[in-house]
């Protein structure tokens, strides 16, 4: 049986987009105890209806509540609620259908295979975002580690094997860079029959929580595993040779680097602080 753990804190604007993706196809996640798909949804610390809303879904979700807005601790609910493995996390505020979790999924099935772990392609939707948003990404998709990695999908698929080891990381904000780094490139696999649609920022201002967050949590993340492990900072070189196969994107670059330095200089006070529980939250994304 395949588990999908769906952390949810204060998500009812867009929870159910999800959901509906995920149990539309009726070849799909399928109703508890049939043994092929169970949905659970962790409300950790709501304070509004993500919980109603989840539960309207039908006998297909299960909804678990805690009181502690915590994506880590509503990870390890989950895994307490979970009937099997495969077992994907998936965020609440993407978009997923059942065809991409079976694709996801295949590789991990496979005795043969060395993957422990899987993640779908982006789609990033840049429609009715402001111009510097969509310069920042235009560089952003195109990076090797943002390519080659399974963080920023919002989406992680693993094994059994693969489920412990993430299982034994400490808590960290960027939860789901530490698990890509927790697997060799030989163990992990973006799977291109999948994709998850992924809704940026807007917003400039929204698109800078987002930097200063990925800033913070980073630094955090290197603390616990060391530079040298950390493989998912973009270098100068990158940028350089993004322009050199395509000048066009000079203008787009300047803007990535213009983001990347004020994302850096509004971070330094939380790393110095080791303040890495404050979450700056992107709400133009949720926007209907």
């Amino acid at each position: 049986m395949t588990s999908i753990v769906i952390p949810a804190h204060n998500e009812g604007q867009v929870i159910g987009r999800l959901l509906d993706s995920l149990v539309a196809d009726p070849a799909g996640p399928a109703a508890p105890g049939d043994g092929e798909t169970d949905i659970v949804v962790v409300c950790n610390g709501c304070t509004d209806d993500t919980a109603r809303i989840a539960a309207a879904r039908g006998p297909r979700v299960r909804v678990v509540e805690i009181p502690t807005p915590s994506k880590h601790a509503a990870m390890r609910a989950g895994d307490d609620h979970a009937r099997g493995f495969p077992r994907l996390y998936v965020d609440a505020d993407v978009v997923l259908t059942a065809a991409d979790v079976r694709a996801l999924v295949e590789p991990l099935t496979d005795d043969a295979s060395d993957i422990l772990a899987t993640a779908p392609e982006r789609r990033i939707p840049l429609t009715g975002c402001g111009w510097r948003v969509r310069a920042y990404y235009r560089v952003w998709q195109r990076l090797p580690a943002v390519r080659e990695g399974l963080f920023g999908r919002g989406v992680i698929a693993v094994s059994k094997a693969g489920h412990a080891r993430i299982a034994a990381l400490p808590p960290l904000m960027a939860d789901d860079l530490a698990a890509s780094l927790a697997f060799a490139p030989g163990e992990r696999l973006v799977v291109g029959g999948a994709g998850v649609v992924v809704h940026p920022p807007r917003t400039w201002r929204d698109l800078m929580r987002r930097r200063v967050r990925a800033a913070v949590s980073t630094a955090q993340v290197e603390q616990h595993q060391g530079p040298k492990d950390a493989s998912a900072r973009t270098s100068v070189a990158d940028l350089k040779a993004l322009v050199r196969r395509d000048p066009r994107l000079l203008p787009s670059v300047v803007v990535f680097l213009a983001a990347a330095v004020a994302a850096r200089r509004a971070a330094r006070k939380a790393i110095r602080a080791q303040d890495f529980g404050t979450w700056l939250r992107d709400e133009s994304s949720r926007q209907n």
